[in-house]
């Protein structure tokens, strides 16, 4: 089968390299403005996302409140819908751009956080809160499709494929970097205000910044007014194609015809049902089984989310780096096998441990190392369909997620039934899967960086 044209094949010689150099000297830099703020994004869009599982272990479950397959529900609402209604968010993104995609993704997800806490202010028993919290979680997934289809494609309209890598790590990483802090900064919420209130002072927070964005980010280089042309220059190498270009029906069959990419979300997929085993139930294992206490338990959770979005960050600049010698289709590809097999790895010996410091220890080493795949992932998506980089991303997280939100729900299933370590020892399965897949993924990426690139990259370092 014939598979779309890959217009990111890097240039093997520039005429006039020397004046291109020398323009780049003087590039600016907004470039990696838009990154921190997708970073900003990516960071209160999980914080809002994860915040409930905070909430949920130390005030929803427990008896006469709401059991764990409950919440596990509650969490799945959210990640179902969020799922199902991927493919439109990615047509959106396409269509209106990831600029104002993103705008509503906030408003939206922010307005539904504040809305979970209203919920504590009518005076209900928890116990009675399972069907609002399912119906507002619903609502909630379907606003934050955009996040991290329309954070790769703004990526991919701001930077050449050379550095794209690094700059998905790092948005990436903000997600991580958001996770991390939730289970301590929303306790601190919970302690200081009321779980109730700390969700309102969240999600409040998360709007006020879409307002930010909107006033400072435009969809791509050419429509920034503070981006020179030494910039414009410098991303208009990857000759990505703009933003605000319809989805035809024919473009939504053309991605399950495309089978790199089918296998690359097949591969997300089980790296997402990793993952979100962690997400959503590291801080219930460390307090419920390893009996932390609550501040402990915090603690360690902290430690572990930190480390994978190192991870992130390390291995797209890793990733980038690396294709300087062996070109970017097998710096992707090793990379992401070595990322999900040592995860799996650290993983095993870390359940099967007792003392809760090396507990701690060998389940960040499996997250820091499966954190070195994700960019690639949102590297890898738009390169397989350029011209509907938002659709290619919302289809990744489309697969990505039907196998991520199976985690919430089998996780304390096998758990109660077979014991954790068997719970676990299912996810490292996944893992090692997700990794043997990319043995047949091809991007289609091939080339390796030439000197003039190399050159005005180190000049625009940011």
């Amino acid at each position: 089968m014939t598979q779309p044209q890959n217009p990111y094949v890097l240039p093997t010689k520039t005429d006039d390299s020397q004046s291109l150099s020398s323009s780049q000297n003087q590039a600016t830099k907004v470039r990696w403005l838009i990154v921190a703020m997708l970073m900003g994004f990516a960071f209160l869009g999980h914080f809002n996302r994860v915040g409930i599982t905070v909430a949920a272990k130390e005030k929803f479950i427990g008896p006469g409140l709401l059991s764990e397959v409950q919440m596990g529900q509650v969490y799945s609402a959210f990640l179902w819908v969020y799922t199902l209604t991927m493919l439109p968010g990615g047509w959106i993104i396409d269509l209106v751009g990831p600029r104002r995609a993103l705008t509503g993704m906030g408003l939206g997800l922010g307005f539904c956080v504040v809305m979970t806490g209203a919920l504590g202010q009518l005076g209900w028993p928890i116990a009675s809160l399972l069907i609002p919290l399912i119906a507002v979680r619903s609502v909630a997934g379907f606003c934050s499709t955009p996040l991290h289809p329309g954070a790769a494609r703004s990526v991919s309209l701001w930077f050449p494929l050379t550095s794209r890598s690094t700059a998905n790590g790092l948005v990436t990483a903000g997600a991580l970097i958001g996770i991390s802090v939730t289970a301590p900064g929303f306790g601190w919420l919970m302690d200081r205000f009321d779980w109730s209130i700390a969700f309102m002072i969240s999600g409040a927070a998360l709007m006020a910044f879409s307002i930010l964005w909107l006033a400072l980010s435009t969809d791509d280089v050419n429509g920034h007014p503070r981006a020179n042309n030494a910039e414009k220059q410098l991303v208009a190498m990857s000759h990505v194609p703009a933003a605000g270009t319809k989805a035809s029906a024919a473009d939504f069959l053309a991605l399950f015809k495309n089978s790199q990419l089918m296998i690359l979300a097949s591969s997300y997929a089980a790296y997402s049902y990793f993952q979100y085993l962690f997400f959503y139930w590291i801080d219930f294992y460390f307090g419920k089984e390893l009996q932390l206490p609550d501040g402990e338990s915090r603690r360690a959770t902290f430690i572990v989310m930190m480390a994978m979005a190192i991870g992130m960050a390390f291995g797209g600049m890793l990733t980038d780096r690396l294709s300087r010698h062996i070109g970017v289709r097998w710096s992707c590809r090793s990379i992401a096998m070595a990322g999900m097999l040592l995860s799996a790895g650290f993983a095993w010996f870390g359940v099967a441990a007792k003392d809760p410091n090396e507990v701690i220890l060998l389940f960040s080493l499996a997250l820091a190392a499966l954190g070195m795949c994700e960019g690639i992932f949102w590297t890898s998506a738009p390169a397989l369909e350029p011209t509907k980089g938002g659709l290619a991303g919302a289809f990744l997280n489309t697969i990505g997620n039907a196998g991520g939100s199976l985690a919430p729900i089998c996780t304390p299933w096998i758990g109660v039934n077979y014991g954790w370590p068997a719970a676990i020892g299912v996810a490292c399965c996944t893992s090692v899967l997700g990794a043997a897949l990319w043995l047949l993924i091809d991007t289609g990426i091939r080339s390796r960086k030439t000197t003039e690139e190399l050159v005005i990259e180190e000049r625009s370092a940011f």
